[in-house]
């Protein structure tokens, strides 16, 4: 691919790297902490919880400028959560292209006569982020408008396109349910995630409840029982506990829910990836009226093969909207393995992922020796970067010719996405584009800030600290905020 790089851009890069003591050929970063003295208001958040300075990193620089406004601890490698997610799909749409769509493909393993199929529907899947259950109904109904109706053999998938290692979903927090740490996969669907809504049935004296989507092959053993009052208590008074039987997978409630409350909603992955998505298509193509007689099981389409039908997801500069405003887990891993495969070819892997990336940043004059990804997403505790280079990487995005497409990924303050509760109703409101990171002992943003004089900044804030995402990263950050649209 060609690097993409204005004069304007080359000129600030070679400055930035001048005044910050890097090299763009290669070399390291200078070992320089505390360039400058956190603002007043940020220091006294954190001496009012006891929390040490050298916790917090911080980049602020004015986007036409070309040394930092505020550089405090900014070389030294942090754990950003989340927000390492800009990196991810800033790449994606620099070398996938915000045109850049997943495919996924339909062959039939056997004749077709007068909408019957005497043998099996292959599904092959190559990495789409967003094949949500609306989006599989479209891909069922460009079958059936093909004629297709009546299956008489087994429905196949092939994850072929990513070659992922086996792992413990709970192994990073013990929340093996949770969608967050669901797995990526080449045929995903919804995110593997089921959306339980519970409702109280005075009637009946019990709950009602409702999954959406509802595959046919799990079973919902419902043991809640209605009590007195609204809702509270962790999960509404719900206790869950997913398990598997011959014909799938079984999910069994219990616990007391409250009389007064309206609804409830849980979002589980519950299921077996293979498992899940054969349920959900069977469920969703037999609500369309047609019938499907085998079961599902996972295997490899021909080399051979025709393609029957091909379904295309939303471009990529759709797709990272939903990675960054809604910091989706699922979705960054997907794109990320996916510039692994389209670099280095299928299977797209991990290493080959981190390869693809390390390629790219180095095609742009980007080089940051302390950076370690994970899996692309930041739900990981080996993921490091410094808030310096976090900014180096907004400024690029700044000037790529994505610009728009990038910037309006972010979550808009006050207004959508993981911001939507901070800054609402105030003069911040709409004035910033932030991506935001939490885990246990990490707090994090980074993004673009319009400040009250009009001048436009780069804004990047890492805490590591055992508090920090108890509250006070948050304050702390919302400080700095504050004071970068004072300037």
């Amino acid at each position: 691919m060609l690097i993409r790089m204005s004069v304007r851009r080359r000129f600030r890069q070679l400055a930035f790297a001048a005044a910050a003591g890097l090299s763009l050929a290669g070399g390291a970063p200078a070992a320089t902490n505390a360039e400058h003295e956190l603002p007043p208001r940020v220091q006294r958040v954190l001496a009012a919880y006891d929390m040490a300075p050298a916790s917090y990193s911080a980049w602020v620089q004015d986007v036409d400028a070309d040394a930092p406004l505020l550089a405090v601890n900014a070389a030294l490698a942090r754990n950003p959560a989340s927000t390492i997610k800009l990196l991810t799909t800033f790449l994606a749409l620099e070398d996938l292209g915000p045109a850049y769509t997943w495919r996924t493909e339909v062959y039939l393993h056997g004749q077709l006569e007068e909408g019957r199929l005497d043998g099996d529907l292959y599904l092959k899947g190559y990495g789409d982020p967003y094949l949500v259950t609306e989006r599989v109904w479209l891909l069922l109904r460009g079958l059936r408008q093909r004629g297709l109706q009546d299956i008489e053999g087994d429905l196949v998938i092939d994850n072929s396109f990513f070659e992922v290692s086996p792992e413990d979903p709970g192994a990073f927090d013990g929340q093996r349910y949770r969608v967050y740490n669901v797995a990526p996969e080449a045929f995903l669907v919804n995110f593997r995630a089921v959306n339980f809504i519970f409702r109280p049935d005075p009637d009946d004296q019990g709950v009602q409840i409702v999954a959406d989507p509802a595959p046919s092959n799990l079973e919902i053993r419902n043991q809640l029982k209605l009590r007195e009052g609204r809702c509270g208590g962790y999960q509404g008074g719900i206790r869950i506990a997913p398990g598997e039987t011959n014909a799938g997978g079984v999910v069994t409630f219990s616990g007391r829910f409250g009389r007064d409350c309206p609804e409830y909603r849980l979002s589980r992955a519950v299921m077996d990836a293979s498992e899940f998505s054969y349920g959900v298509v069977r469920s969703l193509w037999e609500e369309s009226g047609g019938t499907l007689k085998g079961t599902g099981r996972s295997a490899t389409v021909g080399e051979d093969w025709e393609t029957f039908y091909e379904f295309d997801s939303p471009p990529v500069s759709e797709v990272i909207r939903g990675v960054n405003k809604w910091s989706n887990n699922v979705m960054s891993r997907q794109v990320f393995l996916t510039m692994g495969a389209e670099r280095f070819g299928a299977p797209g892997t991990v290493d080959k992922a981190r390869d693809a990336a390390a390629a790219a940043l180095a095609e742009r004059g980007l080089d940051f020796p302390e950076l370690r990804l994970d899996n692309g997403a930041g739900l990981s505790r080996d993921t490091q970067i410094s808030a310096r280079n976090l900014a180096r990487l907004l400024l690029a995005g700044y000037d790529s010719p994505y610009r728009s497409e990038f910037e309006s990924s972010l979550a808009l303050a006050g207004l959508d996405g993981t911001m939507r509760r901070r800054f609402r109703d105030d003069q911040l409101t709409g004035q910033m584009h932030i991506k935001t990171g939490r885990l246990n002992g990490v707090f994090a943003m980074a993004g673009y800030l319009r400040a009250a004089s009009g001048r436009d900044f780069v804004v990047v804030a890492m805490q590591n600290h055992p508090q920090a995402h108890r509250g006070p990263g948050e304050e702390a950050h919302t400080a700095l905020l504050r004071w970068v649209y004072a300037q």
